[in-house]
């Protein structure tokens, strides 16, 4: 597996990222260590969690990953091949403070982090997503203490528009604050324009790693789904919107183009992903071995100038609304 560098550092990552979402949720525990020992095993070295994950689901409290993954890491005692990020905003306990960017939700939620994963440092730790209340400077103070405690290595953010992840840069230039060194955005072929339209240009200028999450649509870009065959599902529903005839041309595109290199249309959106000059590392969930196994696959598809070219052409944002 040939690793990365993620953003102006030197922190090396593989280029296929582990997403936990699931664990504690679709996959069970022991499902979720049979997923995460294959990845090891295959040389990953890349983890995503959040706190948060997954309180939407009926009698989940949150922090249900994090915990599946401290058990792992303490079974196998070498945390320290792994490069372990997870998140903090989330609402986590009751009250005005339980959820935010503030420097009092942060650092217990922090703590609380730590316990759950059974460690004492985080290599990643994330902002999941603006908090308009609590001013920049306020959070990018209380994340650069946590890095010159050492309960942190580094520090990135997630879902934050191009306004204010320059901000951010910005107050840790003026202030000599740690900065951060990757961001977490939606992207993929059938949602383009959100990342590219501003962030892209500003995360290959800043030397910011850009760490995608959703690259495969909620598995409309794994070829599921196609003209007049969706299944009814609440799954489904959500992705109605990608449902169009441009969207299904591009599915078969992937597909014909595929059949070249051997591969499946979600290895071939994932190949189009890693070529891109800002991605460091898609995120990328599954459910079993079985999944992993096929998304792993895509780091051995190697595309043409011809294939970027027409895949490009296929799923370019600027005729259309994001």
């Amino acid at each position: 597996m040939e690793y990365r560098t993620l953003g102006r550092s030197g922190l090396k990552v593989a280029p296929i990222c582990l997403g936990t979402m699931q664990f504690g949720w679709t996959a069970d525990e022991q499902q979720s260590y049979h997923i995460l020992d294959a990845y090891a095993d295959a040389g990953g070295n890349f983890i995503d969690t959040a706190d948060v994950y997954s309180s939407w689901v009926p009698g989940n409290p949150g922090g249900v990953s994090e915990e599946i993954i401290g058990r792992w890491l303490k079974r196998r005692g070498d945390r320290h091949l792994f490069v372990i990020a997870t998140k903090g905003n989330g609402r986590m306990w009751p009250g005005p403070n339980g959820d935010g960017l503030s420097r009092g939700h942060l650092m217990k939620a922090l703590d609380d982090s730590l316990r759950r994963l059974q460690t004492d440092y985080i290599d990643l730790y994330q902002t999941h997503w603006p908090h308009y209340d609590t001013p920049q400077e306020e959070t990018m103070r209380a994340l650069d203490d946590m890095v010159r405690s050492g309960k942190v290595r580094y520090i990135g953010c997630s879902n934050e528009p191009a306004w204010r992840l320059c901000k951010a840069l910005w107050i840790s230039e003026r202030e000599h604050l740690y900065r951060f060194i990757s961001l977490q955005p939606p992207y993929s072929l059938v949602r383009r324009a959100n990342f590219e339209r501003e962030n892209e240009a500003l995360c290959l200028d800043q030397g910011v790693g850009v760490i995608p999450y959703s690259p495969l649509q909620g598995g409309f870009l794994t070829g599921k789904y196609r003209r007049g065959a969706t299944p009814d599902s609440v799954r489904a529903e959500g992705l109605k919107r990608y449902m169009t005839e441009r969207n299904f041309a591009l599915i078969d595109l992937l597909e014909e183009r595929g059949k070249v290199h051997n591969a499946t249309v979600a290895q071939m959106a994932l190949a189009w992903l890693l070529q891109r000059p800002a991605i460091t590392s898609p995120i990328i969930g599954a459910n079993s071995v079985e999944q992993l196994n096929d998304i792993l696959g895509t780091l051995k598809v190697r595309l043409t100038t011809e294939d970027v070219a027409a895949i490009n052409q296929a799923s370019d944002w600027r005729d259309q609304a994001d």
